[in-house]
């Protein structure tokens, strides 16, 4: 192992969430003002990821008063708190840039099928 792969390595968050590109996030900022830390919440599509160990970002993108917003995050950034999936979208691409031509009902990302558990299966 190298010497910039063992830095990376102690820079890693143990737990790193799980979604994919399509699922819609919340994602949970920590925002340090002065002496005061807050969260700050920023919830939209996922419409890709890219990179790899530490180096690894995913971009969320966001439509708010007609207004299209995309934020890139770095997974393991110790700015983030957490992030939670809203939706899994049912998507067949990687990268999901043609949503940036699309407005209203025809941005929308069909939902993916969940199977739930059923009770008798206790």
């Amino acid at each position: 192992m190298d010497r910039i792969a063992r830095l990376e390595q102690g820079m890693l968050k143990e737990s790193v969430p799980q979604f994919n590109v399509g699922n819609t996030v919340r994602v949970h900022v920590k925002i340090k003002e002065g002496e005061k830390e807050r969260i700050q919440i920023f919830e939209g599509v996922v419409i890709r990821r890219k990179g790899t160990r530490n180096r690894e970002t995913f971009t969320v993108r966001k439509v708010a008063y007609n207004v299209a917003v995309e934020r890139i995050f770095p997974v393991h950034s110790p700015w983030i708190a957490k992030v939670e999936v809203i939706r899994v979208g049912a998507v067949r691409r990687a990268k999901l840039y043609y949503l940036r031509q699309r407005t209203g009902r025809a941005a929308r990302l069909r939902e993916k099928e969940r199977v739930r558990p059923s009770k008798s299966s206790k």
